[in-house]
C-alpha cells in the first residue's frame, strides 16, 4: 500500500502536465488535434479514477505514436493503481528504453518493492538516483529498500542524505526511526528533539502594558521594479 501511495505523489506532474504528443509534427492537423483531445480524456479520466476510459485514450495515442514515453508511463501508473504490477513494470521499463528519466525507474523500483523482489527495487532506486540524485524521496525509498535487506549500513546513508537535502520534521523522524533500530538511541533522541522544536511556533512577544496606546510601526513601501 505504501508504494502505490509513493507512486501516486512521485507521479503527480504526469496527471497534470499536458506534454506536447513528440513526433506528430509531420502528422496531419486533424490527426494532432484528435491527439490532443485523447490527452485531455486521458488526464480527466486518472483524475477521476476511470481507468478504462483513461487506457483506452493512452492505448489509441500509442497506436499513433509507439514511441511516446510520456504515455508509457501514465498507463504504467494507471495499471499500478489496478496491482497489475507485471503489466505496470512493462510499461515503466518501455517508457524508461524510449527517454530513459529517473521517475520511470523510481516507479519500477516502487512496484519491485511492493511485490517483495528488493534486489529489483534497490537496483532501480540506485539506477534513479544516478540520474537524479536531488531529491530525499528517492534516497528515503532506497534505505526503505535497504531495510528490507537487512542492510542498516546503506540503509542509514541514504537517510543521513536525505536529510542533508531536506531537514524537515518527517525527514529527521525517520531517520530517527532508523538510528533506533540499529541501538543509536542518543542519535535518535537529538534527532526527535530538533523536529519538535521545528514544529513548535514561534511565540509572539506581548507587548508591554504602559498607559499609551501601542501603535503599529509602518511598514516599509514595496519597491516597484
Amino acid at each position: 500500500m505504501t508504494g502505490i501511495l509513493l507512486i501516486a505523489a512521485v507521479a503527480v506532474w504526469l496527471l497534470f502536465y499536458r506534454p506536447s504528443v513528440d513526433g506528430t509534427g509531420d502528422l496531419p492537423v486533424k490527426i494532432s488535434e484528435k491527439l490532443d483531445q485523447l490527452w485531455g480524456i486521458a488526464q480527466e479520466s486518472l483524475r477521476d479514477n476511470k481507468y478504462l476510459r483513461a487506457e483506452k485514450a493512452l492505448l489509441t495515442i500509442l497506436r499513433v505514436d509507439q514511441k511516446n514515453a510520456t504515455a508509457y508511463n501514465r498507463l504504467g501508473i494507471l495499471y499500478a493503481k489496478q496491482r497489475a504490477y507485471k503489466d505496470a513494470i512493462e510499461c515503466f521499463e518501455i517508457a524508461q528504453s524510449i527517454e530513459p528519466s529517473a521517475s520511470s525507474l523510481h516507479n519500477v523500483g516502487l512496484i519491485y518493492f511492493e511485490t517483495g523482489d528488493y534486489d529489483k527495487a534497490a537496483l532501480a532506486f540506485e539506477q534513479a538516483i544516478e540520474l537524479e540524485g536531488d531529491l530525499a524521496a528517492r534516497y528515503i525509498a532506497y534505505a526503505k529498500t535497504q531495510e528490507k535487506l537487512d542492510n542498516s549500513k546503506k540503509m542509514i546513508d541514504a537517510l543521513e542524505k536525505a536529510v542533508e537535502l531536506e531537514p524537515i520534521p518527517q525527514t529527521l523522524t525517520v531517520l530517527a526511526e532508523a538510528y533506533e533500530k540499529i541501538g543509536q538511541l542518543e542519535l535518535a533522541a537529538s534527532l526527535r528533539e530538533k523536529a519538535a522544536r521545528m514544529l513548535v511556533p514561534l511565540s509572539t512577544p506581548a507587548a508591554p502594558k504602559t498607559g499609551r496606546v501601542q501603535r503599529t510601526p509602518k511598514q516599509p513601501r514595496k519597491i516597484i521594479m
